[in-house]
């Protein structure tokens, strides 16, 4: 049998307890329970699982959840009420709804003052022009980041790969990091998060590879975006201190022989990106990262709690 290495596997369960610490810590500053609504409007399996799991985490860490299960096209109506109702703290809608650009729009209905999954317009924006708040240049309110990405950004923090010795916002000064999935909802949101924070990024898809960087000596305040001509996976990954994959094909293997030895190998798709031989070239590998996006989503919530104006106008 094949020596297995250095290798330690880190499985996301272990990094969501951690982090449930500080939800917590948050939570017994609010003076009432945040309450989530979440809206299902497809019969989708997976989105249903994802239902129930979130009904559950939040329950079991004392937020408050109610699920709407509505017509899709009675849906955006459900949402603007929602946007007005002093009584609903976040929202999630479970996609796909209608799988099409119609989605995109009920992304947008969403106020960015309730959207726990950061996808509204101005919480996107922000996002790739590296605006970290909502209320400048008081700063007293975080501009919320989407779940999955920032769940990423966590792990990566757990693991050390973010040097705490540097100045916010230059932590990964040194550190290159290939993500191979450029989605809309994750993987180019992750790779502009990375570059913020002062990483060179090498974001891969079928379309090729683009550069993302904030430019020598972190010189530019957001980062800048470049095509690599005739790069691919051969050039990136063996320069690579750490390498993530969200491809959702069952049958992409991210090659391992051309994986950097001591590289961090973290895979987001549900499916495995990774073969069992990384642990032989990896030094830390992350199967799986979903326990860890729903602790997102709390500290999320419980961020708009904190964020929004009470009655008499303090927060």
């Amino acid at each position: 049998m094949a020596s297995t290495g250095p290798c330690k596997t880190v499985l996301a369960g272990a990094i969501a307890k951690s982090l449930l610490a500080e939800v917590t810590s948050d939570l017994k500053k609010l003076d009432k329970l945040p309450r989530l609504h979440g809206y299902l409007a497809n019969k989708d399996p997976a989105a249903r699982m994802y239902a129930d799991w979130s009904a559950k985490t939040c329950r079991e860490n004392g937020f408050d959840f109610t699920l709407h299960e509505v017509e899709r096209e009675d849906l955006e109506d459900e949402i603007r009420h929602a946007n007005i109702d002093d009584s609903v703290d976040g929202m999630i809608v479970y996609y796909p709804v209608f799988d099409t650009r119609r989605d995109q729009t009920l992304q947008w209905t969403v106020s960015m003052f309730k959207d726990v999954e950061g996808l509204s317009p101005q919480l996107i924006s922000n996002m790739y022009q590296n605006i970290r708040f909502l209320d400048p240049p008081i700063n007293a309110r975080k501009s919320i980041l989407p779940c999955t990405p920032l769940a990423i950004i966590k792990i990566l923090e757990y693991l050390q790969i973010y040097n705490t010795f540097l100045d916010y916002g230059k932590r990964l000064f040194g550190r290159r990091i290939t993500v191979i999935n450029r989605s809309e909802v994750v993987g180019r949101p992750l790779a502009a998060l990375l570059a913020n924070d002062g990483a060179e990024v090498y974001s891969v898809d079928i379309t090729g590879v683009q550069h993302f960087s904030r430019g020598s000596g972190l010189k530019k305040q957001k980062h800048e975006v470049r095509d690599m001509e005739g790069w691919s996976l051969e050039q990136c990954l063996p320069i690579s201190d750490v390498v993530v994959s969200g491809v959702p094909n069952e049958a992409y293997k991210v090659p391992t022989h051309l994986i950097r030895e001591g590289a961090v190998c973290i895979n987001f798709s549900s499916e495995k990106n990774f073969t069992p031989d990384v642990k032989e070239r990896a030094a830390i590998y992350v199967p799986a990262i979903g326990k860890v996006t729903i602790v997102i989503l709390l500290r999320n919530l419980s961020r708009l709690a904190q964020n929004r104006p009470q009655t008499n106008g303090s927060r």
